[in-house]
C-alpha cells in the first residue's frame, strides 16, 4: 500500500545563489558534510576516506552520459529539440548505439506542435552533405509516453558517433542555461563507461583519481553497477500526495561477480551507495531476487513502484542475493538485466544500503523523499545547516555522506 505522504511536507526554500551554475574548478575540491547520528562534520570531499570505515564496500554507477539533446529543423525553418531517452529499435544500448544508417527512438520532442509528420533535419547546414541526418516521426507523444522517432543518416558512422558529433550534453533544466563545452568534461564521472543515461548520477562527479587511491589505501572495495538515468528524475511531483506521482522506470544491470562479492560481503561490512542511483539499483535487487525465489523458473525482472510497501518479506539479503545467482547459473548469464520503477519514500526499509553519498537535492522532489527515508525528519536539520553553511545544492554543487538512521 502506497503511503499517505503529502509532497508539502518536504519543501524547504532553496534561494537561487545557492544553486551552483558550472562545477567547480577541481572535482574533490567540492565540500562534504558528513552527518551521523545526529552530528554533523564540515570537510571536504577530497577527505571522504577518513569517514569511511576500513573494507567498506563502495558501489558506483559507471553510467555515460550520452549528448542526447539534438537540435532540427522542418523545411519551414521552425526549430526542433529532440531529447532520445531510451532506443525502442534496436532495443538494447549497445546495439542501438553501434547502429549505422538507422535506429528508432522513444524522445521527448521540444516544439511538438510544429512538427505533425514528416522529416526535420539536423539544423547545421554544413554538416547536411556530409551527414545527412534526419528524423521521422513514427509515433506522437501521448500522456504518460514518449514519442517515436526514426533516425537516418547517410554515413558509415554508428549512432553513438553520430551523437558525439551532432548532440549536446543535456544538463539539467534548473541549471537556467545552454550547454556548454565544460559540460562534455564535467557532467561525466571519472569511470562513465557504458552509455545510456540522459543525466549524470551526480554524487560521482566529485571523485578523482587521486580520491580513488585514497579509498584503495584504506582497503576499501569498490565495485559497479549500471543504471541509466532517465529524464525522469528532473520530472517534478505535481500531485499532492505522492501516491499518486507516477514514478518513471529505469534499466540497470549487474555483473555476476558483482552479486558474489555482495553476498561474501553484506554481513561483515558496511555498503556505500555512491548516489541515490545506486541506491535504487541496490534496493532494487532484494526485490529481483524475492521474484528468483517465488518463481525461479521465470522470474520478472522488474521492480514495480509501490512493490516494497506491499508485503513485507522475511528473506534476508544473502537468501534472495543467492536466489539471483541461482537464476543466473540456470539461464547461463553473467550479466543481470533488469528495471525499476521503485520510489524510496518514508516507511520504506532499507535491506543493503548503510551509507549514502549524495548531493543536496530540490524541494519537494522524490530525490527529497529518499534522503528522508534514509536519515528520517534529520534532513531538515541537514538541510538548513548546508544553507547556513553556504553549501552550494543541486547537480553541480557539493556533497553529503550520510549514515543511515536505525
Amino acid at each position: 500500500m502506497a503511503p499517505s505522504i503529502k509532497i508539502s511536507d518536504f519543501n524547504y526554500t532553496l534561494p537561487v545563489e545557492k544553486i551552483a551554475k558550472y562545477p567547480i574548478e577541481c572535482r574533490d575540491r567540492s565540500r562534504l558534510l558528513v552527518f551521523r547520528d545526529g552530528s554533523f562534520c564540515d570537510d571536504f570531499f577530497y577527505n571522504l576516506w577518513q569517514h569511511i570505515p576500513e573494507k567498506s564496500f563502495m558501489v558506483f554507477n559507471n553510467t555515460k552520459v550520452v549528448p542526447a539533446r539534438l537540435f532540427f529543423k522542418k523545411s519551414t525553418g521552425a526549430l526542433i529539440e529532440i531529447l532520445c531517452l531510451n532506443p525502442e529499435n534496436p532495443s538494447d544500448y549497445v546495439t542501438s548505439f553501434a547502429s549505422r544508417g538507422t535506429c528508432t527512438w522513444n524522445v521527448v520532442v521540444g516544439n511538438a506542435r510544429k512538427w505533425k509528420d514528416g522529416f526535420v533535419y539536423f539544423f547545421d547546414e554544413s554538416l547536411r552533405e556530409k551527414l545527412d541526418f534526419r528524423a521521422e516521426l513514427v509515433k506522437k507523444a501521448e500522456e504518460g509516453q514518449a514519442a517515436v522517432v526514426r533516425f537516418y543518416w547517410n554515413s558509415d558512422m554508428t549512432f553513438s558517433e553520430v551523437l558525439e558529433l551532432c548532440g549536446q550534453i543535456p544538463i539539467p533544466p534548473y541549471l537556467n542555461r545552454e550547454s556548454e563545452e565544460i559540460d562534455k568534461l564535467r557532467y561525466q564521472t571519472i569511470y562513465a563507461h557504458y552509455e545510456g543515461s540522459v543525466a549524470a548520477p551526480t554524487a560521482g562527479l566529485h571523485f578523482t583519481d587521486a580520491v580513488l587511491a585514497s579509498l584503495d589505501a584504506k582497503q576499501i572495495v569498490r565495485e559497479n553497477v549500471c543504471l541509466h538515468v532517465g529524464a525522469g528524475t528532473f520530472v517534478p511531483v505535481k500531485a499532492e500526495l505522492i501516491a499518486d506521482h507516477t514514478m518513471h522506470s529505469e534499466p540497470f544491470s549487474v555483473s555476476r561477480m558483482f552479486l558474489e562479492h555482495l553476498l561474501e560481503t553484506i554481513d561483515k561490512n558496511k555498503v556505500i551507495s555512491v548516489g541515490t542511483t545506486s541506491a535504487r539499483c541496490l534496493e532494487s535487487l532484494y526485490y529481483i531476487g524475492v521474484r528468483c525465489m517465488e518463481n525461479p523458473t521465470a522470474p520478472i525482472l522488474s521492480v514495480n513502484q509501490w512493490e516494497p510497501y506491499e508485503k513485507e518479506y522475511k528473506y534476508s539479503v544473502s537468501e534472495v542475493l543467492k536466489a539471483i545467482l541461482a537464476f543466473m547459473d540456470k539461464a547461463k548469464t553473467e550479466l543481470l538485466l533488469a528495471s525499476t520503477e521503485i520510489i524510496i519514500v518514508p516507511g520504506f526499509k532499507f535491506r543493503v544500503v548503510d551509507m549514502l553519498i549524495t548531493n543536496f537535492h530540490q524541494p519537494q522532489s522524490t530525490l527529497l523523499l529518499l534522503i528522508s527515508a534514509f536519515i528520517g525528519d534529520s534532513w531538515r536539520k541537514l538541510y538548513s545547516h548546508a544553507l547556513d553553511s553556504g553549501y552550494r545544492f543541486l547537480s553541480y554543487g557539493d556533497s553529503s555522506l550520510l549514515y543511515r538512521q536505525i
